[in-house]
């Protein structure tokens, strides 16, 4: 007798989930190259869609009148489904990647941590930041390499201030991070024992120190990363951000120097986010 496909288990292994979102220009696509050396860890390295089709999942089910109708018959019942079904495509998204722990990059994670965790209680999140003088001379540096091509949200008619002040805004590439990364202080901290703050300067300085912290922090097996030998996978599109944010990976690290920041845009960063400062650079 031939088994009916329908009735037939098939028993997949769902891997953890582990988030990275943090800051631009903060070493998130280096730290995604080393996470892959892992032989436990499978990383894709590029940004991911998958936490934006559970934001507009939830927005457009929200509006849907069946479901609302429903929540008003059985709301625990009804709500239990989207649960399920939100739950179904968050971890079937990876379950073919066949290793114990997936990395998902996407700046949002941060944003909606708690939709995440809601989902799945053992989410991790490993969230990369870096002196905010540094990240924004980065910035600069690579628009005044491709200054015929205007950024994503047009900021190439500015001044070196102007622009500055403009990245630094709470809906733009810089603020938008930021103001996820200040709220994380009024997290309950159950919510922030999931988050691992990685240091774009650590990274780069002590890379294989610093990756077996954040192995042994995923609970990992010890493994010590070849520095000098990487892996080198196909970056992700630099043209969505119009080339002002590569996404570029080497063969073994090298720290970058330091960015010249004239004294007034060094003024303006501190003025705006002393407690970033504080919090992560107290000494500086």
């Amino acid at each position: 007798m031939v088994t009916p496909p329908f009735l037939t288990a098939t028993i997949v292994m769902i891997p953890r989930f582990v988030g990275v979102a943090g800051l631009p220009r903060a070493g998130s696509t280096l730290l995604c190259q080393l996470l892959g050396e892992h032989p436990e860890i499978s990383c894709e390295g590029h940004s991911s869609p998958l936490c934006n089709s559970l934001l507009a999942m939830r927005r457009f089910i929200s509006d849907d009148q069946f479901f609302l109708s429903q929540l008003d018959v059985q709301y625990d019942t009804t709500y239990d489904h989207l649960l399920t079904a939100m739950q179904g495509f968050l971890h079937g998204w990876y379950s073919d990647c066949g290793k114990p722990v997936v990395i998902d990059k996407n700046r949002a994670w941060l944003h909606c941590i708690e939709l995440l965790l809601h989902l799945d209680p053992e989410a991790r999140l490993l969230v990369p930041i870096r002196d905010l003088n540094q990240i924004y001379g980065s910035i600069e540096a690579q628009h005044q390499k491709s200054i015929l091509v205007d950024f994503i949200d047009h900021l190439a008619d500015y001044d070196r201030l102007g622009r500055a002040d403009k990245l630094f805004a709470q809906d733009k590439s810089i603020g938008a991070p930021l103001s996820s990364i200040q709220a994380v202080q009024d997290l309950p901290q159950s919510v922030k024992d999931r988050l691992f703050f990685v240091k774009f300067e650590d990274l780069v300085s002590r890379p294989v120190e610093t990756m077996s912290r954040i192995y042994a922090w995923l609970e990992l097996s010890a493994h010590t990363v070849d520095i000098e030998h990487l892996s080198v996978r196909p970056h992700e599109s630099d043209s969505h951000y119009r080339y002002k944010y590569l996404h570029r990976q080497q063969g073994s690290i090298c720290p970058p120097k330091p960015h010249d920041v004239p004294p007034r845009i060094q003024n303006l960063i501190a003025k705006a986010c002393r407690w970033y400062n504080d919090w992560f650079y107290p000494n500086q």
